[in-house]
Order: C-alpha cells, then sequence, then structure tokens
C-alpha cells in the first residue's frame, strides 16, 4: 500500500482488543498504513472505528485492559510495541507528539500558561544528567527492550487466556458440549502457559544478565566523560573570569567598571548555559515558540492562565506544547471538533504551515472527511476496526470506491446543494461480535449475499489506492457512484477552497 519514500512510522497488521464484563472487543482489526516525511496521512471515520485507540497505541498510551494481540509499529526500524517504558520516555513527546481533541482538559486550569509549556523543558534542563542518559541510552535501551520483550510476551499470552476465559463466561451456547470443548481448550492453554512462563523467563534474563554486565562499564565509562566535561566548562568560565579582570585591573571608570560587571554576568550566563537550561532559557523558547504558532503579544500571554484563552487560542497553545519537544511525528487526534467553522480553518492552516516549516509528519484523526480536503496527502477510511479504504487525497475524493467512503462523503453538510442530506442508516456493529463478512454490509444498501459471509480482500485501484469492497470484484455488478455523492464533493471542495481563503486572509492581518 506504500510508495518507495522516506517511512518515517509504519503501522503492520495491527490488532488490539479490550477485555470488558460483556466480552472481547475488537477495536482493532489487521490494520496497516505507512506514514512518510513530510506528509499528511488522514484517518477517517464514525466515533468507534478504531481511530484513536490506533493512534494511542502509536504512542503506548493505551488502556490497561487493551490487549495488543498481533502486528507491529515500526518507527525508524524499532517496533514500539516491544520497547520499554524508559524508551518509550524518550520517543513520547519528544519524537512522537500528540494534539488532543479539547484543549481546555489537556491544559491545567489553575496553571499558568507559560510554566504549562516550559514544564518539560525544565524537568530535562539539567545537560549533564541529558548528556550522561546520551552516552548510556544505546546499551540501555538493549538491556530494557531485553526485559520488555519477556514481559510483553508473557503478558500478551496471559491476557489471551484470560479473553478466552471471560468469552466463555459471557457466550451463550447452544449445548454443553461447545462449552465442555472450550472450557477443556482453556485449560490446555493455561497449561502450556505454565512451561512457557518458564522457557521464556529462561531465555530472556540470560540474554539480560549480557546486556546489564555492559550497561554497568558503559556506565562508569559516562560518568568519567561527564565529569571531564563539567570540569572543562569550569576551568573555561575561570580562565574567562580571570581574563576580564585583567582587561579591567587599572580600571576606575564607572562605564568600564558596568561594562566588566556586564561581562563577568555573560560569561556566568554562558557557563550555565552549557549544564543547564535556565528559566530565562525556557521562557525565551517559549515565547519563540508561542509566537510561532500565532498567539498575539506573547510576553503578555505567557503568564495569564487557559479561561483568559478563547478555545482557538486554547488549541494554539496545546499545538506550542507539543512543538516545544522538536517532534518528527505530530499526531493530531480531532483537533478542531469543538472549534466554530472560521477558528477551525485558522488552525488547520496553522498545522499545515508548522508541518511545512518544519518538515514534519502528521497523521490527522477525524470524522469529517470536509476537513481532510485541504489538509491530506493520504486519507485511510476506517470503519469497525478496519481500514476499508486507503489512497492518495485526490484519489478518495474523485475516485471513491468503497460504499462507506461514499456514504461519508455524501453526508458532509452544505449551504448550496438543495438535495436531502443523506445520513448513514443503521449504526455500527457491536465488536463484542464482529461480523463474519464486510462490518458495513448490514447499512449499505449495495451489499450483496457474499457481504454477509466473508470479508472482502483489498482490490488494487492503483499504485496507490485499494479498497476493501466485494464491488470491485471482476464478477460483482456494476455499480456507479452516486450522484449526490459526486455533488457533495465538488461542493466541500470548494467550501475547503473558501475556508483556505478566509484563513489566509486572517493569517495575512495578524502577521
Amino acid at each position: 500500500m506504500s510508495e518507495e519514500k522516506d517511512k518515517v512510522l509504519s503501522v503492520n497488521n495491527l490488532v488490539v482488543n479490550f477485555r470488558t464484563d460483556n466480552g472481547l472487543v475488537h477495536a482493532v482489526r489487521d490494520v496497516s498504513f505507512d506514514v512518510f516525511k513530510g506528509e499528511t496521512l488522514c484517518i477517517v471515520g464514525e466515533s468507534g472505528s478504531g481511530k484513536s485507540v490506533t493512534s494511542k497505541a502509536i504512542m503506548g498510551i493505551l488502556a490497561k485492559n487493551a490487549i495488543i494481540a498481533g502486528g507491529n509499529i515500526m518507527y525508524r526500524g524499532e517496533n514500539l510495541l516491544e520497547v520499554s517504558e524508559e524508551e518509550f520516555y524518550k520517543i513520547r513527546g519528544h519524537k512522537i507528539g500528540m494534539i488532543f481533541q479539547d484543549p481546555l482538559s489537556s491544559l491545567n486550569p489553575i496553571v499558568r500558561i507559560g510554566k504549562q509549556i516550559t514544564e518539560a523543558m525544565l524537568l530535562n534542563s539539567d545537560k549533564l544528567k541529558l548528556m550522561y542518559n546520551d552516552l548510556i541510552s544505546d546499551d540501555l535501551i538493549h538491556y530494557k527492550n531485553t526485559l520488555a520483550k519477556m514481559n510483553i510476551a508473557i503478558n500478551t499470552e496471559k491476557k489471551t487466556i484470560d479473553g478466552l476465559r471471560d468469552e466463555i463466561k459471557h457466550k451463550n451456547y447452544k449445548n454443553e458440549e461447545d462449552k465442555k470443548r472450550d472450557e477443556a481448550l482453556l485449560k490446555e492453554k493455561e497449561e502450556k502457559f505454565k512451561t512457557f512462563e518458564k522457557e521464556t523467563k529462561e531465555k530472556y534474563e540470560n540474554e539480560a544478565k549480557v546486556l546489564k554486565e555492559k550497561l554497568n562499564e558503559t556506565k562508569k565509562e559516562a560518568k568519567q566523560k561527564v565529569k571531564e566535561y563539567k570540569k572543562q566548562v569550569n576551568e573555561e568560565y575561570k580562565q574567562k573570569v580571570e581574563n576580564i579582570k585583567r582587561n579591567y585591573l587599572n580600571v576606575n571608570n564607572s562605564d568600564e567598571l558596568a561594562k566588566k560587571k556586564a561581562e563577568l554576568k555573560q560569561a556566568k550566563v554562558d557557563k550555565m548555559d552549557k549544564l543547564k537550561i535556565t528559566k530565562a532559557e525556557a521562557k525565551r523558547r517559549a515565547i519563540q515558540v508561542m509566537k510561532e504558532v500565532g498567539i498575539p503579544e506573547p510576553e503578555k500571554r505567557y503568564k495569564q492562565y487557559p479561561f483568559e484563552f478563547s478555545g482557538g487560542m486554547r488549541q494554539r497553545i496545546v499545538i506550542a506544547i507539543a512543538l516545544t519537544a522538536s517532534p518528527e511525528v505530530l499526531i493530531c487526534d480531532e483537533p478542531t471538533t469543538a472549534l466554530d467553522v472560521t477558528i477551525q480553518a485558522q488552525i488547520l492552516e496553522l498545522i499545515n504551515r508548522i508541518k511545512a516549516e518544519r518538515n514534519l509528519s502528521c497523521i490527522f484523526i477525524t470524522h469529517d472527511l470536509g476537513v481532510v480536503a485541504n489538509m491530506a496527502d493520504r486519507v485511510a477510511v476506517m470503519y469497525a476496526g478496519k481500514i476499508v479504504e486507503y489512497g492518495k487525497a485526490e484519489e478518495i475524493f474523485y475516485e471513491p470506491k468503497h460504499p462507506y467512503t461514499w456514504a461519508l462523503l455524501s453526508s458532509i453538510p452544505d449551504v448550496d446543494s438543495k438535495e436531502k442530506l443523506e445520513a448513514i442508516p443503521g449504526t455500527p456493529p457491536n465488536m463484542i461480535y464482529p461480523p463474519e463478512g464486510d462490518a458495513f454490509a448490514a447499512r449499505s444498501k449495495y451489499a450483496m449475499n457474499i457481504d454477509y459471509r466473508k470479508q472482502p480482500p483489498y482490490y488494487k485501484v492503483s499504485d496507490t489506492h485499494y479498497a476493501a469492497t466485494w464491488l470491485l470484484d471482476p464478477h460483482a455488478p456494476k455499480v456507479e457512484m452516486p450522484k449526490i455523492v459526486s455533488e457533495r464533493i465538488r461542493l466541500s471542495l470548494e467550501n475547503a477552497k473558501k475556508l483556505g481563503d478566509i484563513s489566509d486572509q486572517v493569517e495575512n492581518q495578524t502577521t
């Protein structure tokens, strides 16, 4: 499903389930997509389609009852599903940032904006500690990841058994034989788990022991290098102070003495800058990023509280916080949901501009196809935990192939169309019992018998465009895209252009 480009992030056959009192919820089912350098991938679908669960899996912030039952998430050659929390701490926010849909709940209402923006910088202000962590990083990651792989392997198997136990408990069996068969299967898995757990621990603990010895050696070397660096910085500062004092040895002029004092102060600032990020430096960076996201009078706004900002300005603050760590990938989880249409256009334009200036890769999650018209390079349409259509933005808008994509496009509201707004009939399926066939079949007027019996494969429309629908099968009857869909597409693209023009005008007025 991808072209040969600089691939930053790759999700492959991801499966995420959730344990609940009613049974196992199949939230994400075999999802795959790529994110390329400098591009925006928009993931579109109704509430409950699995969009946010996918993004949370990438960020490593799934709920405790989540079970990642399959697949991998590759970031720069590393599987994020196998890394330790210590490694994820360095990735989350620093390499992969996230903007949530409700800025008010993302901000602390009783803490000034400036403090919230600088908090992450000041928490990591000790440059000597950062230097030490960088020096031991590779060996520490290998050691921690080995232990993490052990725990993940054991916990995944344990959760699978727990899920089967819950399923047996809540399943309505037609006869006692089926129940006994499943109970026997559960008992067999529980017995095998004991052996599996023992063998897994032996394998990984032996490997971890060797890595721990190597890590201890690296720590000793790192401490020595940090000590030498600190000594060098102090000696350079001492030499600089002596030179300044020597240059002003016989000076009694008040202006020259003031100059001497200023140079001594600057020498101390330079020294501290090499050892830590000061509050002054953090504030300077915060004000700079506030300007970057279009907040007027940042020096004044720096001291204000979240309730003193409008919804659009609060969202800009959240974006500023995400940008302070200079992430490579930015995940935007419906960041414009609570905003009016004009402010929505400004935020979308802001994200586009920042993405271009910083060459960011962006995953934009939304339920509104109208929003992505002015945002996306690629679009993944999700329904019932699966990607049903995937392609470039122009392919999804001008040549949609899946009935669900047609339904989303035909339900885009506008003021110009005289035709009745079409709602998608019915409701999404209960994902505790996912359908055997196409999950959208029960809501689609184009469904055939096979849609209820078998899941469709991905049919290739072009090298970059795929859709999972039996309508693309050579034996299927020919079905044309409804006229209302093409009309809604035309109007939505025109409205997107108008919103872009409005945003440009507002941006020009504020700069």
